[in-house]
């Protein structure tokens, strides 16, 4: 049962909504696409160039079209994803541009990295989705790196991903290519198989790339995360109040033109608001602010009645030390507590969005197997679950070490750690292996044994002929 822990009273609730509606009706959001803004004055909202004024009836009229929950369709079914029932989704960091190395230095990310992340999400018990533009791999031309990144989830994996956004054709490229997967544009419309990320311009705008996407995901029925990155102190206002009524302005907007495209297209509220360090002006993402902004989010998303996107094993350290690892734990279990559904950045992330680590990789797979254990809570579905029977036999001053029991139950009660260390100080000060080296030894280890899912080779030959055709017009 995933937890919906209230960090707002009712009271509060409302005042953010209203607070919103004033926004959204008084102020309005400026949509720098003139299809997109068509189709908001064909649905009767007052347009005044780019910048659109929302009534408030229409805006809740249109917010009750969206679903609660759905199934995200992955190649093999048994992969297949509820988002906004009573489970938690996780997967890897999205876009960082570099990759931190495990001793400090930093570098360009490539393709090669982007298949080795998706592989590692692949063989991990504990993400559910090989996510989507792992890194920006800067080795591959801009103009093709969306199929090269499709291809990279569909052939190392046979979980759920996420498509391209930059632009409705990159969008409408990776959704044929899902298409092909699925056997026909028509299955994955009835059963939608993608899911993308689609960012407001903070404050109150979207650009044309991310309209481009909205449009081509909603046309087709598939799923998108709509998202706000207030950074409160400079796109945004200094209060958290103000802040999160800007970041829901904006993705309650988004929410309404996905509608109006198609009504119940599949959406999930984001947020990755926070705050900036104004010491330094930069994003800080690894602090109790910005797990209040997903906190405060999930309960809004509660209000709408739509799924949740939260923050995840977010950090601004730039190393996988301790910083790293009490930012991330404090955001991703916050982010867990508060009914959050879906987790991007969930595993590798530093320097606030803009690096992944394999080491930290496989620190935040660890904290994400930890979380889930957590939300797994007790289980008293049986006599021998109670262990009564056990307790009388071993009795007052006795053990259970060498019961039956105990060896046919630990295993599933107790979280085994792949990184922590729980041994004795003497046998570890003798191997004085840290964190950093047990992990770059488990990645590695993990990708030597890996073996990525067969995909069928009529399909396989199907999408890789699609792809040279999409390179062959592009560059």
């Amino acid at each position: 049962m995933l937890p919906k822990f209230d960090i707002l009273t009712n009271e509060e609730v409302n005042k953010i909504h209203e607070n919103t509606m004033r926004i959204l009706s008084e102020i309005g959001v400026e949509f720098e696409f003139e299809p997109a803004v068509e189709v908001l004055k064909k649905n009767g909202q007052k347009v005044d160039g780019n910048r659109v004024y929302f009534d408030r009836d229409f805006i809740e009229e249109m917010i009750e079209k969206a679903p609660s929950q759905f199934i995200l369709h992955a190649r093999n079914p048994e992969n297949n994803l509820v988002v906004g029932d009573d489970s938690i989704i996780f997967m890897p960091g999205y876009g960082a541009p570099f990759i931190h190395t495990v001793d400090g230095e930093r570098r360009d990310a490539t393709m090669d990295d982007y298949n080795k992340i998706v592989k590692l999400a692949g063989a991990s018990k504990n993400f559910q989705m090989t996510g989507g533009n792992v890194v920006e791999p800067t080795d591959i031309p801009d103009e093709i790196r969306h199929l090269e990144m499709s291809y990279s989830h569909i052939i190392n994996s046979d979980k759920c991903y996420m498509g391209s956004s930059t632009g409705y054709e990159r969008a409408m490229d990776t959704i044929k290519i899902a298409g092909i997967l699925h056997g026909g544009m028509d299955v994955i419309k009835e059963k939608p198989a993608l899911v993308c990320l689609i960012n407001s311009l903070t404050p109150l705008k979207y650009d044309q790339r991310m309209l481009g996407a909205l449009m081509a995901y909603a046309e087709t029925g598939q799923a998108m995360v709509i998202a706000s990155l207030v950074m409160a102190g400079s796109t945004g206002p200094a209060t958290m109040a103000g802040a999160l009524s800007l970041q829901n302005a904006e993705v309650l907007a988004g929410i309404v033109l996905a509608q109006c495209i198609s009504p119940g297209t599949p959406v999930i509220y984001g947020s990755t608001s926070a705050i900036t360090d104004m010491s330094s002006g930069a994003l800080s993402i690894g602090n109790p602010e910005g797990s209040l902004f997903t906190s405060a989010s999930a309960q809004l998303a509660r209000f709408y009645g739509v799924p949740c996107r939260g923050g995840g094993g977010l950090t601004d350290a730039k190393i996988t030390d301790g910083q790293a690892g009490y930012e991330s734990m404090m955001v991703l279990l916050t982010t867990s507590l508060t009914g959050v559904h879906f987790v991007m950045h969930a595993a590798g992330i530093l320097q606030y969005f803009m690096a992944m680590s394999y080491e930290k990789l496989m620190m935040d797979d660890e904290i994400a197997g930890m979380i889930l254990r957590y939300l797994k809570g007790f289980d008293m579905s049986s006599d021998e679950k109670m262990a009564f029977d056990v307790i009388k036999k071993v009795g007052p001053g006795g053990h259970f070490l060498t019961q039956k029991h105990t060896r046919k139950n630990f295993k599933e009660e107790f979280f085994m750690p792949a990184l922590s260390n729980r041994g004795a100080f003497d046998t570890w000060h003798d191997e004085k292996i840290e964190i950093n080296q047990a992990a770059e030894k488990k990645w590695q280890k993990v990708l030597e044994n890996y073996k990525a899912p067969e995909l069928d080779a009529n399909v396989k030959a199907k999408i890789e002929q699609f792809i040279e055709k999409r390179k062959s017009e592009l560059i």
